[in-house]
This record gives structure tokens, sequence and C-alpha cells, in this order.
């Protein structure tokens, strides 16, 4: 059995945890917070960063190299399309992801939930207000031009959606919403995969962890 390491309502956490329950992959998740790490958390992240992955003897960093792993474990259903331009284009999506998590998610999520929660600090409304006028109108609307199907690439859950809407789901988390009427096709997009089962039992897993930090789960509904 796989161990994957770190909290579960982090978007790159939830990356293999999804991609562990659409393959049938049996896992535990072991709770860590970057904030207060166990004495050996450098044997298994370098970065210091969640996740990191224990299988057996293999240990793994890297949110993404964790999904890889798990697609060569076990083959099917893939995240990964067989097609050399499909596959690119997944690959894309999960690196635009790290881009929306960089100048959106991450700065929104530390000011609303870290900071006050975690770290007892405060909540700079100025950083909230700037991602919110400046860079998130920017990654959705890019996001908008991309959506053409239930699915990013092809017609299955890939690693492009896992990635993209488990940033989306975060930003759902702290309370704000996608804009239906700005981004019509990315909000019924991000509904879509969230109802699918994978999303949903991880999602489920999730409900104590974001109930502990007040995170809304209206969406869900």
């Amino acid at each position: 059995m796989a161990t994957i390491y770190g909290v579960p309502f982090s978007v790159h956490v939830r990356k293999p945890i999804v991609t562990a329950i659409l393959k049938d992959i049996q896992y535990a998740v072991e709770p860590v917070i970057p904030f207060n790490p166990p004495p050996n958390w450098s044997s298994l992240s370098p970065t210091g960063l969640i996740p990191a992955m224990q299988d057996g003897g293999f240990t793994l960093a890297e949110s993404t190299a964790i999904c890889f792993y798990l697609e060569r474990k076990k083959a099917t259903p893939a995240i990964l399309p067989a097609d050399a331009g499909d596959c690119s284009r997944v690959l894309f999506f999960d690196g635009y992801a790290g881009y929306v998590f960089r100048s959106v998610i991450h700065g929104l999520f530390f000011q609303k939930i870290i900071s006050p929660n975690i770290l007892k600090g405060t909540t700079d409304h100025s950083v909230i207000d700037s991602i919110l006028a400046t860079t998130q109108p920017k990654a959705f609307a890019f996001l908008e031009s991309q959506v053409r199907g239930a699915f990013l690439v092809g017609d299955s859950l890939t690693l492009a959606d896992i990635a993209i809407v488990s940033n989306l789901i975060n930003f759902q988390y702290l309370g704000f919403t996608i804009d239906k009427a700005t981004y019509p096709k990315l909000a019924a997009y991000a509904a879509g995969i969230v109802a699918l089962e994978p999303f949903q039992r991880a999602l489920a897993d999730e409900e104590p962890f974001a109930e502990q930090l007040g995170l809304s789960r209206g969406f869900l509904a």
C-alpha cells in the first residue's frame, strides 16, 4: 500500500489521491503540515513541500512525479493519453495548473486560511483584492477559452483535469465562486469534474479537515 504524506485539502496532495482512487490503487494518507513536519521529513521530501509518497521501499516527492509513478504502477484507466499530442497537452495543463496555484490559489489560501488559522497572523485584504482583480481573471479567462467539452483533453479524466480542478476546488473552498456569467464553460466544466466519483470520494475524505479550517463546501451541494 502506498502512503501519501500531506494534508488532503492541498491542491497538490489531492492530485495523487484522486489518481489512486481512479486507478483503484490502495493508499493511506499520513497528514503532514509543512510548517510542522515530522523529524524524517527531509528524507521523504527534499524540498520540504507536500506531497511525498512511500510505496514499500520506494520514496518520491512532487505531485506530478507521484501521479506518473501511479500511472506506471497501474496503466488503466490512463491519466496520460497514448497520443503524443494529447499527452503533451495534458502535461501543458498540469504545468498551467502550477501557474494558477502560484499566481492565484496560494496567495488567497495563505491570506484567508494559513496566516490566520495556522500561523496565527493577520489577513492582508489588499493582497486578496489584487489577486481577484488581476491574476485570477487572466487565468480563468484562459481556461474558459480552453474548455470544449466535459474534459480538457480527450474524452476521459486525465491529469489535466485533476490538476486544474484541484485548484478550482480550493478557490471555492475559500468561499469564492466561478462566475457563471463570465466563465460559463469553466463553471460547468468544474462542476462536472467535481461530480465524478474519484473527486467525490476524495472530497468526502477531506470533509473533517475542511470543517476544522472553516472551508466552504457549499459548492458541493
